[in-house]
């Protein structure tokens, strides 16, 4: 937040969606909102777990930039990466910047060896079934051209972790400019991850739905 508020050619805010969660996201928020303001840190909360879809359009109502960076907010998409998105987008008008965990200079820390075997098994699956042109389907770091963006959620049926997949996968199909920068995912220290069993089973079955209508 410094670092960009000292940064004169870059104007920016934050928006936070919080889907009524118990751990006090919303009043870390309003702190932040006190020292920072409610003009660059806008709150936008929501009543209950509605999705990550719709989480993504609720957000862009009320995004005022021409780019959109969509990052976790638990510090698994730590911000010092963020310079690397822009300077990539910069040099190559690309539509998509993704980071990735699966090229050089990537990687994942925090993770167990069956979690890290499941997710670069979800990838390699997708790789050989869906051709998407990216390492990284399933991650959710990204940068948008704004209008991309609004595109490719019209595109997308997909809820939960397949979302982030068919997004990907539509943009490829729609032959937007994507771009990669390798990033380090570090799992979250506090709270508990959500990938269980319904969820592999949610992501098998949308992979079989995207080999088959794109």
């Amino acid at each position: 937040m410094e670092h960009f508020q000292n940064e004169s050619d870059i104007n920016f805010e934050i928006i936070v969606i919080d889907d009524a969660s118990p751990d006090g996201t919303q009043e870390v928020v309003k702190q932040l909102q006190r020292v920072y303001g409610e003009s660059r840190i806008l709150l936008k909360p929501r009543q209950g777990k509605l999705g990550l879809g719709t989480a993504y359009v609720h957000g862009l109502k009320y995004a005022s930039g021409d780019f959109v960076i969509i990052m976790d907010a638990d510090l698994s998409h730590h911000p010092k990466y963020l310079p690397s998105f822009i300077r990539k987008q910069i040099e190559t008008n690309a539509d998509i910047v993704t980071g990735t965990r699966y090229v050089k200079g990537g990687g994942v820390h925090g993770w167990n060896l069956m979690r890290k075997l499941t997710s670069r098994g979800a990838n390699v699956l997708a790789q050989t079934l869906l051709w998407p042109g990216v390492s990284d389907l399933t991650g959710s770091f990204r940068l948008y051209k704004k209008s991309v963006l609004e595109d490719l959620i019209k595109s997308c049926v997909s809820k939960g972790y397949v979302f982030q997949m068919e997004m990907i996968v539509r943009a490829s199909r729609k032959h937007y400019h994507i771009e990669e920068v390798p990033i380090t995912f570090v799992d979250r220290v506090y709270g508990i991850s959500k990938l269980g069993g319904s969820e592999i089973v949610q992501y098998l079955k949308g992979l079989v739905y995207l080999f088959l209508t794109t």
